[in-house]
């Protein structure tokens, strides 16, 4: 059993952050143009405010109005190609965001598949639903607001701090190191500052988010109890956890915002005085004072973020961990390297197979054998916990026994593929779920080729045939929201109509009698037991003893063992374990 991911370490989410960066690779050439761009579009917004300097400055001498001519063109082809760069740079930027995150999402989905059910006991739904969701969208912040920035900096930086050389150096040396300041020691000290809340902040929503879910998921149950209120409590509770998490993070945001104003208004100024004093000296063209002023106000635009991308790189290094903590958990199984034809035919065995879960002092299952033969019978009985939804889990390969084996006409279960094993072997879960569509396609989910005949012949075998027909729409009647239009038996008979018209081998039904009462559960286990047109095995798992009589096989567990096995009549002989069952029921 898999234990709940464990706290990352500092290297594990740095590590975890440049593995995930890596998943650019393969567009690095969205990247670059997205710096490329984001950097022409600060150039031109800069280069924009030294011309309009530069302009207004010459204008003031009054000049031929041609003189200017060239002035005026700049600003208007700069304004232009600010506006086209910028959005070329957001369209580019965004379009790898996006194309990075479908990767994620994709490659995320891909690892749940063979966790599912039993690689994530120990993580709850909701906060798996923050990471598939909060976790992923967070991470869409590495390129756009995260490394994006830093990397249109260091390229704006450098060609602003060429241009201002050539005219004023002085100047430049003031505007690098006071740019180095806001882009270097602010985001510093804010990634600092804010890394403790930022390490918070995902466990923090993946909390909120798992609270919602269940919230939602029992709110019937919440209502019928009236614990509303308490549970309003915890989700407040949570929430302003949460809230508490955020709120550091924005006094930094808004602290190194102005302290980075601060130090562009200083630079300003003391570019300003090199300015007036380079110009009295002869070394400058006063027309180019202004131009020079307004270049050092514009390029801390290319600064500006640096403080609150150092932030978000700390959140996404936290979300791609809590990602990775779950797409490298190990699977509870794998397929082979090169997979067995699957048999067709042939019986299902179970040969001493033993269960024990790490953490548990009392084995799941130990030694359990039985045979399913074509066409057989056989129904597995005990209480809650005795075994045998595991067992159930073992025989589809959501687990692997801990001893013994499974076989399917003679070949190791562990030798096929499991989706070629799923295929052969059904499992019908207690559980099932029902899509928001017709009970047909509900139905069909498991042979998306059978004809509407078909479904009404599994529907009416499951005992649902009277119901079917006094629907006005028939098998073409909505079920609702996860089935909520129907009532909790008859979604376990649609469950059961899938294991009924599913092309396999062996169909296993897990408590098919779960939401019936005695006298529905008694006729259901006795037409399950007679019915013997459908040659394929077939494995009840069951509470009740009722209705047992036509089966093959019963076999009766008590915490993992078998202690009783035989027909009805051998059963009700030996007054045993079977009894103590019907007693207890």
């Amino acid at each position: 059993m898999s234990a709940p991911p464990a706290a990352t370490s500092e290297g594990d989410r740095w590590g975890a952050l440049v593995r995930a960066a890596q998943l650019v690779s393969p567009r690095r050439g969205r990247l670059i143009l997205s710096i490329v761009l984001g950097a022409g579009a600060i150039l031109a917004a800069v280069g924009l405010l030294a011309v309009a300097g530069v302009l207004i400055s010459k204008a003031a001498l009054r000049p031929e109005i041609l003189t200017l001519t060239i002035f005026t063109v700049g600003v208007r082809a700069l304004a232009i190609a600010r506006a086209l760069l910028r959005y070329g740079e957001r369209l580019v930027s965004h379009d790898l965001a996006f194309r990075v995150l479908a990767d994620l999402r994709v490659r995320f989905f891909e690892r749940l598949i063979p966790l599912v059910p039993e690689g994530l006991r120990g993580v709850r739904s909701g906060d798996v639903l923050s990471r598939f969701v909060g976790d992923v969208d967070t991470l869409q912040d590495l390129y756009l607001r995260a490394l994006g920035p830093p990397l249109i900096a260091i390229l704006a930086i450098a060609l602003l701090a060429a241009s201002v050389a050539i005219v004023l150096p002085a100047g430049a040396v003031v505007l690098v190191a006071a740019m180095l300041i806001a882009g270097l020691l602010l985001p510093a000290l804010a990634a600092r500052a804010g890394r403790h809340s930022g390490l918070r902040e995902a466990p923090a929503r993946g909390r909120l988010s798992a609270e919602l879910v269940e919230l939602v998921s029992g709110a019937a149950e919440l209502a019928v109890y009236g614990r509303e209120q308490q549970w309003a409590q915890r989700i407040g509770a949570a929430d302003a956890k949460l809230a508490a998490t955020e709120r550091p993070s924005a006094w930094i945001s808004g602290i190194t915002s102005g302290f980075g104003v601060a130090v562009g208004g200083a630079a300003m100024v003391a570019v300003t005085a090199i300015g007036v004093q380079a110009t009295a000296e002869g070394h400058l063209d006063g027309v180019l004072l202004a131009g020079i002023v307004f270049l050092t106000i514009g390029a801390f635009e290319a600064v500006v973020g640096l403080p609150d991308a150092a932030q978000r790189l700390t959140a996404c290094a936290q979300a791609a961990a809590r990602l990775e903590s779950v797409t490298e958990a190990p699977t509870p199984v794998e397929d082979p390297s090169s997979p067995a034809p699957l048999p067709l035919g042939g019986s299902l065995i179970f040969e001493a197979v033993s269960v024990q879960f790490e953490g548990r002092a009392q084995a799941a299952l130990s030694d359990v054998s039985a045979t399913l033969a074509p066409g057989s019978r056989v129904a597995l009985v005990g209480a809650s916990g005795a075994g045998k939804t595991t067992l159930a889990s073992c025989a589809v390969r959501f687990l692997d026994p801990s001893s013994g084996r499974i076989t399917l006409g003679g070949c190791d279960i562990r030798d096929l593929s499991q989706d070629a094993l799923r295929s052969a072997v059904r499992l019908v879960s207690q559980d099932a779920y029902l899509f928001t569509t017709t009970v047909a396609q509900n139905v069909r989910l498991a042979a998306p080729e059978a004809s509407d005949e078909q479904i009404l012949g599994a529907l009416s075998r499951a005992g649902l045939g009277p119901w079917i027909a006094s629907l006005p729409d028939g098998i073409e009647t909505l079920v609702g929201e996860e089935g909520a239009e129907v009532s909790g038996g008859q979604r376990g008979r649609i469950a059961l109509a899938r294991g009924f018209i599913s092309p396999s081998q062996v169909v296993i039904l897990d408590e098919p009698t779960a939401n019936l009462d005695a006298a529905g559960a008694r006729d259901l286990l006795s037409a399950i037991g007679s019915e013997r047109s459908d040659r394929r095995a077939m494995l009840v798992i069951t509470h009740t003893v009722e209705g047992l009589e036509e089966f093959d096989e019963i076999i009766v567990l008590e915490s993992g063992e078998v202690v009783e096995r035989g027909i009805w009549v051998d059963l009700i002989a030996a007054n045993g374990a079977r009894a103590r069952l019907s007693a207890a029921g």
